[in-house]
């Protein structure tokens, strides 16, 4: 027989963090989810940039949380609607939003896909080791809310970029390290794809041809770079790019090119 302590003690074991009934979840990445025990939930517009502010930015006070998300929009009327979007999203899910003070936060518990993927980047940028076989995890493509035009997120798109590309960089470096060559050449090229103007990822890149052996394909690297950075910022590389193939100088004099070997020998005739 079950005693009351031991059905207690299963309820706790299988409750949310943070006092949740249910879990609770806020995905930003790729655009706005917001997942109540595994369901989508849906909330209005301004309902959605109330919650993914607080996703990004933690315990707000509501005069800032009503300039941020209404600039333009003079501070009565702003906070007035700030109430209104407080009160679509305890309707629609009661628990997501807390009162701390005078300012407002999510509940504690509430799983942010931001907040998760900062800290894992923090990890690997401390010299925390990643497992090959399941980088791309740590890095994931999605944008910060690709489909929303409030200038309140540029700074964290910015931050969020940043972070993603010096991760790259870190697991090419950590990769090479290992002899991981390929996947440090796919990390490189990686942060390549989304700004070929970084030289740090075109050094990433040179090191790990180098390290494999690759002269010819570090070479052809290293002109693509020098290429880039003349015709659009009308620059050279800088010394600590150039440094990495100066144990290597080009041959001083070019390799004489092979006679042509015909293709039907013939012979003269005896006449």
């Amino acid at each position: 027989m079950t005693s009351a302590s031991d059905e207690a003690g299963a309820v706790r074991a299988v409750k949310p963090p943070g006092g949740l009934s249910r879990p609770l979840s806020v995905a930003l990445n790729g655009g706005f989810r917001l997942l109540l025990d595994g369901e989508t939930v849906e909330l209005p517009c301004g309902a959605q940039r109330l919650v993914a502010l607080l996703a990004l930015r933690g315990r707000t006070g509501r005069s800032a949380l009503a300039g941020t998300l209404w600039p333009e929009t003079e501070e009565q009327r702003a906070l007035a609607r700030l109430r209104t979007a407080l009160w679509r999203v305890r309707q629609t899910v009661p628990e997501l939003v807390r009162s701390a003070g005078s300012g407002i936060d999510l509940a504690p518990g509430v799983e942010v896909d931001i907040r998760e993927q900062i800290d894992r980047s923090m990890r690997v940028l401390h010299g925390t080791p990643v497992d090959p076989g399941s980088w791309t995890g740590v890095v994931p493509d999605g944008d910060l809310l690709p489909d929303w035009e409030d200038e309140w997120l540029t700074d964290d798109r910015e931050r969020l970029r940043q972070l993603r590309l010096h991760v790259l960089e870190d697991l090419a470096e950590q990769f090479c390290a290992k002899g991981r060559f390929g996947l440090a050449v796919d990390a490189a090229l990686t942060v390549l794809r989304a700004d070929v103007l970084r030289e740090s990822a075109h050094r990433a890149l040179l090191r790990v041809y180098l390290a494999e052996g690759n002269l010819a394909e570090a070479r052809r690297a290293y002109q693509t770079c020098v290429d880039v950075l003349r015709s659009e910022l009308g620059v050279r590389p800088t010394a600590a790019t150039t440094a990495l193939l100066s144990p290597y100088p080009p041959p001083s004099h070019p390799r004489p090119r092979p006679a042509p070997v015909p293709s039907v020998l013939t012979v003269p005739s005896r006449r």
